[in-house]
């Protein structure tokens, strides 16, 4: 399971998806971010990464001042290749996600499973919030 750790963020939140440049199919961008989904039950926030071909120890989830930040690789294997389609990123993710609710970060959870990084956080109960 991935650990979630606090971390020192810039205060500023970049948009939530880059603009690309592209030219027919190519797309040109350092940074790959995932398709994420972020939505809330009665109890928790979720916050859900399609990241397939990864392994757990090639992310880092961590949160500062109310800011989700995942940073990772997903590594490429080094061979001549012809492609006649090529789609799949082989780049530095990273995506940064303003956490919308107050949330307990001491009971948060990440389980990469199935190509889904799934981070799922407690969320503050009103007395709970008061008496931080």
């Amino acid at each position: 399971m991935p650990t979630i750790i606090r971390r020192s963020f810039p205060s500023v939140v970049e948009p939530r998806r880059e603009v690309f440049v592209t030219t027919t199919w190519h797309v040109h961008s350092n940074v790959w971010i995932p398709p994420t989904d972020v939505y809330e039950t009665e109890d928790h926030l979720i916050a859900k990464v399609e990241i397939a071909g990864m392994r757990e120890e090639d992310f880092e989830v961590s949160v500062e001042d109310q800011i989700l930040m995942i940073r990772g690789f997903r590594p490429d294997v080094n061979e001549r290749r012809a492609y006649h389609q090529m789609e799949i990123r082989f780049v530095k993710l990273e995506i940064k996600i303003g956490l919308p609710v107050s949330v307990d970060l001491d009971q948060a959870t990440a389980e990469y499973k199935d190509g889904f990084l799934t981070v799922t956080f407690p969320k503050k109960r009103a007395t709970q919030i008061e008496m931080d």
